[in-house]
């Protein structure tokens, strides 16, 4: 019913609009994606406006009318993430999270599991930033994000045995059409999957986002190509590279700016 709603909240991408305003894409635990605007935010005298930037935790207090958005009529800093917004590899890899679950969960279908996953990558990211991870650890932490995504929205990749015969052994290539590894007999139209992107693939379902595993560049190009397949072929979802270092979608599409300021 319309009225008042009070909710966590992680801002996904902030547009402006119209001459003071912005538009806003939060994702909530129990209310999954939601539009909203925040009139007059942009004003130099705004409440509220330095707490509704792109990747912020806030609790938020939205009024519900008739219209499709939810305006904002109130907003308190849950976490900022300091340390992530002055580092631009990170704010990069928060980007391209928030545009994942925006868009492999669009609906206001609620998830907060997503909700939790997301805040917790985004602390990690925090924790990160200014640091020393290499490439390869990056490209690992944000594969593990995305392929514990793919879990929540039952999208999970067929590990253990093969997506078309259920064979167990000679598990030698990935099919994102069949949604998993294939072996030998069924590997026709699959590309080739190696042990360490297998090995890597099933460790990073099973272990948190803090414990992400660590693998070869090789290895992680596979892993991400079959999380692309997987998400082509069963959500009808491009998603941009999981890293900035990976490859470029068939399409050529940009990252979707969040937007700050």
């Amino acid at each position: 019913m319309p009225g008042p709603v009070k909710t966590e909240a992680v801002v996904l991408r902030s547009m402006r609009y119209g001459e003071a305003d912005r538009i806003l894409h939060l994702y909530t635990p129990a209310r999954g994606r939601v539009g909203t605007i925040a009139k007059g935010v942009r004003r130099a005298r705004s409440r509220f406006g330095g707490r509704l930037e792109p990747f912020f935790r806030i609790q938020a207090e939205l009024h519900e009318g008739r219209g499709e958005l939810l305006t904002v009529t109130g907003a308190q800093t849950v976490d900022a993430h300091p340390r992530l917004r002055a580092d631009a590899r990170a704010i990069d890899a928060a980007a391209r999270a928030c545009d994942a679950v925006g868009r492999l969960f669009e609906t206001g279908e609620p998830h907060p599991g997503v909700f939790n996953l997301l805040c917790r990558q985004l602390s990690l990211l925090d924790e990160q930033a200014g640091g020393g991870d290499g490439t390869a650890a990056s490209r690992a932490g944000a594969l593990s994000f995305r392929l514990k995504l793919m879990l929540a929205a039952g999208l999970a990749p067929q590990l253990r045995a093969c997506a078309s015969c259920g064979e167990v052994e000679h598990l030698v290539g990935f099919s994102g059409a069949a949604g998993g590894v294939v072996c030998a007999a069924c590997e026709a139209g699959a590309f080739q999957l190696g042990a360490e992107a297998h090995a890597f693939m099933a460790q990073a379902l099973g272990q948190p986002l803090s414990e992400a595993p660590q693998a070869g560049e090789q290895a992680l190009s596979q892993a991400e190509r079959a999380v692309a397949t997987t998400l082509e072929h069963h959500a009808h979802v491009r998603l941009m590279p999981a890293f900035a270092g990976g490859a470029a979608p068939r399409d050529g599409a940009p990252l979707a700016a969040a937007e700050f300021g």
